[in-house]
């Protein structure tokens, strides 16, 4: 089946509505009838708690819902007592969109591991899936089939800010008992740096799941495990740019059963980290098809991104990297310039749009047009 082909109005509309319905399913299951919601004030702004009654009697256990300020979140919370679970419906959604719209379902595992995540409070505590797995959401997102050669994987990656894991006071269940729920056959990969900590989690059928969290320290801190309060006593790989990719995530569903609601970057973010990841690739073994596998997801969010007229979404996470210093723009220019002509030539084409509509100046992007000559003989710089 060709890449990038639209979808129906029709399969993007049943898309929607199953986000909205997901969404309400995962307050009925994680908060019980008999417990309440309550604003509280942390440095001067205001997030949504549920007290509920411990079993035990005594104190009420408190756990973190969102900020009052995402309208999604606080909607819910006060229509809470009216909201009712459909799955049966849900699930026929998911089997139309798979099935009749060929919108792309994960692994089975992949999908387990998500949906167990989801329901221990992985995305409520505003963490974010990323990776493949998210790849494998964009299609319903933009409303067109990308590359289903870029959807292969046999891990899931997790990432969570850790200032919001502190600030949250709050927890998932211990990490390993809630992936051996799924299988069995877990078990920590004790992180190289410190071996009291573990970033990565196994099965005996090598499926891995690793958490991650922006390095926004010291080059020292890289490769060096972070405690993660929130994670159930799994720590974080901190990555360079990660902060950059999870910032202001969008809703989203992974259609697997009756749809797991989950947090994923941000289209056109994603689409801009790739680009700069997949030139940066170069410790690991597979380092190269890593590499190719960045830039084909890459690709196939932007083709969808600019036939979708989304070239201002672009250009703003495009000047955002791009004004984030000489290593971000080397490893733009690095990474586009390793597409065909005609891509390179549509997307900067799309860009100079998206920046001139946003108001600022294409020359300040690298997007001016030079003659062919100066494009040979100008060095780009380091």
């Amino acid at each position: 089946m060709a890449t990038n082909q639209r979808l129906d109005i029709t399969y993007q509309t049943l898309y929607s509505e199953l986000v909205q319905r997901s969404l309400d399913e995962s307050f009925t299951s994680e908060f019980s009838s008999n417990g309440r919601f309550v604003a509280v004030a942390v440095k001067g702004k205001k997030y949504w708690y549920f007290d509920s009654p411990k079993p035990e009697g005594g104190a009420q256990d408190r756990r973190y819902v969102g900020p009052v300020d995402d309208p999604e979140i606080t909607k819910r919370v006060e229509a809470f007592k009216d909201l009712k679970a459909d799955l049966k419906g849900r699930r026929r959604l998911v089997s139309t969109l798979t099935r009749e719209a060929y919108l792309p379902r994960p692994l089975p595992m992949t999908g387990q591991v998500v949906d167990a995540l989801a329901k221990a409070g992985f995305f409520r505590m505003r963490g974010v899936l990323v990776g493949t797995g998210a790849y494998q959401c964009y299609s319903a997102v933009l409303g067109t089939r990308l590359d289903a050669v870029a959807m292969q994987t046999g891990d899931a990656d997790f990432a969570q800010f850790h200032e919001i894991s502190v600030a949250i006071k709050d927890s998932m269940p211990p990490i390993l008992e809630v992936l051996r729920e799924v299988d069995r056959t877990f078990r920590e990969i004790p992180s190289q740096a410190d071996g009291r900590v573990s970033t990565q989690f196994v099965s005996r059928d090598k499926f891995k799941v690793e958490f991650l969290t922006p390095n926004q320290w010291s080059d020292d801190q890289s490769g060096k495990p972070v405690p993660m309060p929130a994670l159930g006593g799994a720590a974080a790989t901190p990555l360079r740019f990660l902060d950059y990719l999870i910032y202001e995530p969008i809703r989203a569903v992974l259609l697997h059963g009756a749809g797991v609601p989950v947090l994923i970057p941000s289209p056109e973010r994603y689409a801009v980290h790739k680009l700069i990841v997949g030139s940066r690739r170069k410790e690991d073994r597979d380092a190269t098809a890593k590499s190719s596998k960045d830039r084909l997801q890459a690709r196939s969010m932007i083709e969808a991104m600019i036939a979708n007229r989304q070239h201002a979404d672009l250009a703003s996470a495009y000047t955002e990297a791009w004004n984030r210093g000489d290593h971000w723009r080397a490893a733009i220019r690095t990474s586009i310039a390793t597409y065909d002509d005609a891509f390179q030539s549509s997307f900067r084409t799309e860009l100079v749009k998206g920046v001139t509509e946003l108001g600022s100046n294409p020359a300040d992007y690298d997007l001016a047009d030079k003659p062919a000559d100066q494009n040979a003989s100008t060095p780009h710089p380091k």
